[in-house]
């Protein structure tokens, strides 16, 4: 099973690599990190996008999540477990890119974004508690 866990580290980690890397290449994230003079009124319906993103991928971890039934094996818990994952890194993955792409002045908030997902990291511990396993059913 630590098979897994390092398989979704490894998905997880392309991801925010992936995701950074557009960012530097795109963004000219040095020119435009403390670039407020543009930020207006007009900007903030675009604040919506990550506080909808955070919103929106735990909403839909957490109910892929409760699908699991408690008899399942270990092995289809964790498919589940990385599908849920997939969902929201991917939708906070979309939502950076959409600030990026649509507003890039709001740079800042999509890094934001993009530390954030960089910290929901899989672990054995986050996998454990999120699934309410035992430590001695992890095998």
């Amino acid at each position: 099973m630590d098979q897994k866990v390092k398989l979704m580290q490894v998905i997880h980690i392309a991801l925010v690599i992936g995701v950074s890397l557009i960012y530097f290449v795109l963004g000219n994230v040095m020119n435009n990190f403390f670039n407020f003079n543009e930020f207006n009124i007009s900007s903030v319906p675009f604040l919506t996008i990550p506080i909808i993103a955070v919103f929106a991928g735990n909403f839909m971890f957490k109910n892929v999540i409760k699908t699991i039934k408690k008899e399942a094996s270990l092995q289809h818990k964790l498919v589940t477990y990385q599908t849920a994952s997939i969902i929201r890194w991917a939708i906070l993955e979309g939502a950076s890119m959409i600030i990026l792409l649509i507003k890039p002045d709001l740079i800042l908030i999509g890094i934001c974004l993009i530390f954030y997902m960089a910290f929901l990291r899989p672990t054995k511990e986050k996998i454990i508690q999120d699934l309410q396993l035992k430590t001695s059913d992890f095998k």
